[in-house]
């Protein structure tokens, strides 16, 4: 006779030592970008591409698929003879369902391309770290151009009912379509433009005296921010990298990086701001067992659901009149020259297009990514020369921002993406800022239930250091979601309607509109 749930506790045990080598592979990146010399990069490579053919070997095995056919039997005994309540009925069926297509599509993949996409990725970084350090793009051209075969015979190989893209994006946003996002940014492509000219004319940021803060006390400023926004250092760990990032490696271990850059003194502050609601989200996601970290719904709904958190702290947090508020006279006695308010509110909303997307406003930073996406869609299907991409670049960045870089660092090696082949990543930028829009909306309508008749009561909150009352209804409506649902369905459980571009641009229009007040 099979005891309750064996077959349920195998499968657990068999992904929980898969979830233990993938923490290791995690592990070796996070050292990659932060302390390893560039001499070990061969090396490393082949360290990552022995644990991509582990993993992708444990991923798609007939061990692993018997295991997992002999859970649904197990699942469907049980639930049948009343074993389970219907809530824990459906959760076990969301998590069988969930890796039953992930192996299906483990299985489609040679394990020479996954072991060589591997090598190729920690490659490329280290031809992309070098070629941005000497500001040509032709040192990272082959690299590049390696990761785009790879990557184009990974979407073969996973036959998929979608475009070459549209396959490589799955795994960030589950079920997009290229068709979807150009309803979504169409909206974004029309009016952005026009309201970066109606900035312009302003005129506000004329004659700005250019400024900067020691690094020591950038640092001092961005523990003060994680302190604030309850960082327990027992369980996290911020260092510095060329392209800050968060990631986890294990159930309570939450890592991120930052970067100084110098001229830009509040770089350091956003950056730490992003990274850190990237980090929270993950802290919040399902961990009602020790399993959970292993089982699907137990990871982010999806890239751009995780990107709406990080940029819900970074820009409706810490950009926010009421965060100046509070934090322009810390600013001021660290050296910034802000005298008020609406100093220190200004100097955090520069509403000045630039070329580098890490730095843009955020009025601006949904050109740069539909820029990427644009040039992303040319290389992988429609023959775009990899030698063309500083040119192609240079183009678009003078058509939609009026602006050309002067250096390959300064544009098209900016970031660190395609040197890891992530492409279809960069949309999750552009959707986390909708997501983030119509989250914030439902989020004051409940709080205004709550009794707070203020027009804007997540203002409100911040201005009262109530950022943990913020916190807490993410965690209630969104974090707990993990992959029970894609991104589309969790917007519209939430917000009770279908994910649109309008709240995002009322949002801009309305803070465009208090800003220029300030001019």
């Amino acid at each position: 006779m099979v005891l309750p749930s064996v077959a349920w506790q195998r499968l657990g045990d068999y992904l929980r030592e898969t979830q233990l080598l993938g923490s290791i592979q995690s592990t070796l990146y996070w050292d990659q970008n932060t302390r390893m010399p560039q001499a070990g990069a061969l090396w490393r490579g082949e360290q990552l591409a022995l644990l991509a053919r582990e993993l992708h070997s444990r991923q798609s095995c007939n061990y692993f698929s018997c295991l997992l056919d002999e859970a649904k039997e197990e699942l469907s005994r049980e639930t049948k003879s009343g074993a389970f309540s219907s809530g824990e009925s459906l959760q076990r069926s969301i998590n069988l369902k969930l890796l039953d297509q992930d192996i299906q599509r483990q299985k489609r993949l040679d394990a020479r391309l996954v072991s060589d996409l591997a090598q190729a990725k920690a490659e490329g970084y280290s031809c992309w770290h070098q070629a941005k350090d000497k500001n040509d793009f032709l040192l990272f051209a082959p690299a590049l151009r390696k990761l785009i075969d790879l990557r184009k015979e990974q979407a073969s190989q996973l036959k998929e009912p979608r475009s070459c893209w549209e396959t490589l994006a799955q795994p960030f946003e589950p079920d997009v379509t290229f068709s979807r996002l150009e309803e979504l940014f169409a909206p974004l492509r029309k009016r952005l433009p026009d309201l970066i000219d109606d900035v312009r004319a302003w005129g506000f940021r004329t004659g700005m005296k250019s400024w900067d803060l020691e690094p020591s006390i950038q640092k001092n400023l961005c523990g003060q921010l994680l302190l604030s926004w309850g960082r327990d250092d027992s369980i996290s760990c911020v260092a510095s990298s060329p392209h800050p990032f968060s990631i986890t490696l294990g159930p309570s271990d939450f890592r991120l990086t930052t970067r100084i850059v110098p001229g830009q003194p509040l770089s350091c502050f956003f950056a730490t701001a992003h990274e850190w609601g990237h980090s929270l989200y993950e802290q919040g996601l399902p961990s009602e067992s020790h399993q959970w970290f292993a089982w699907p719904l137990g990871h982010a709904t999806s890239m751009g659901v995780h990107e709406s958190q990080s940029l819900f702290w970074e820009n409706r947090v810490a950009r926010s009149e009421a965060f100046s508020e509070r934090w322009w006279r810390i600013f001021e006695e660290a050296g910034a020259p802000v005298r008020s308010t609406q100093d220190l509110w200004r100097l955090m909303n520069p509403l000045t297009p630039g070329l580098n997307r890490v730095e843009a406003d955020e009025l601006s930073y949904g050109l740069h990514i539909m820029i990427r996406t644009d040039l992303e869609i040319a290389l992988l299907e429609k023959g775009l020369d990899v030698e063309a991409i500083p040119d192609e670049w240079n183009r678009r960045y003078f058509e939609l921002l009026g602006l050309t870089p002067k250096s390959d660092s300064e544009g098209c090696l900016q970031d660190v993406h395609w040197s890891e082949g992530l492409f279809g990543y960069f949309p999750s930028y552009l959707l986390g800022h909708l997501i983030s829009a119509q989250l914030s909306e439902a989020m004051n309508l409940d709080m205004k239930v709550e009794g707070f008749n203020s027009e804007d009561p997540l203002e409100e909150r911040i201005a009262l250091g109530e950022e943990d009352q913020l916190l807490s209804w993410l965690r209630s409506n969104v974090h707990h979601h993990g992959r029970s649902v894609n991104a589309e369905c969790l917007v519209e459980k939430v917000t009770g309607r279908k994910l649109s571009s309008q709240p995002f641009l009322a949002y801009l229009e309305k803070k465009l509109d208090r800003l220029s007040s300030c001019s």
